[in-house]
């Protein structure tokens, strides 16, 4: 495809031109660090909403509990987000992550693409992970900024919420690989045997 056929976000997306800021584009560190807030504030929320499905289409008790458990956890860093934006004289509100909106959405279609068993419960694993890594790396970034303009108190708030995230993201890992990964391969070798 020539770039002259590409739609326009695209092209800016494809080629090597410097992008021209949007009008209410960030100038300063501090307002990308609350943008960047109110990013996570709405992936958090979209979590909210999302994980309770994860845990009703898991099979495995273990993986549904951790869910269950980690969406209570999202609760609080809910709030604790809302503390950060309070000690930062800001409005807590959202702006639509597009980053998160895909991965729930990619979520979405691991459940439409898996029967329910191991192999879906292995995809709701890989698609969570994909979530805590996201998070990590937000959680870590708004830390280092939070720490830059001497918000210090944001900082150690945002610095719990990113401990919990790498939790988590043992916690799965753990369930993974302490079953359900290897029910996943059995039921392969399973229908593999009866066909």
């Amino acid at each position: 495809m020539k770039n002259s056929d590409m739609p326009a976000k695209e092209k800016s997306n494809n080629d090597n031109s410097v992008v021209s800021p949007a009008a209410n584009a960030a100038v300063e560190l501090k307002d990308f660090f609350i943008d960047s807030l109110k990013d996570i504030y709405w992936a958090e929320n979209a979590l909210v909403s999302a994980l309770p499905n994860m845990a009703q289409n898991a099979t495995s008790p273990l993986l549904a509990s951790a869910i269950r458990e980690h969406l209570e956890v999202t609760k609080n860093q809910v709030v604790r987000l809302e503390s950060v934006f309070e000690l930062l004289g800001e409005k807590a509100e959202g702006k639509k992550c597009e980053a998160m909106a895909g991965l729930l959405k990619e979520g979405d279609s691991i459940l439409e693409e898996t029967v329910p068993g191991p192999v879906r419960d292995a995809g709701i694993i890989a698609a969570s992970q994909k979530i805590e890594h996201y998070e990590i790396a937000t959680y870590g970034t708004l830390c280092a900024f939070a720490k830059t303009l001497g918000e210090n108190d944001a900082a150690k708030l945002l610095s719990q919420t990113l401990a919990e995230e790498k939790e988590a993201d043992m916690i799965l890992s753990d369930a993974a690989y302490s079953s359900i990964n290897f029910k996943a391969a059995d039921n392969l070798s399973d229908q593999a045997l009866t066909n």
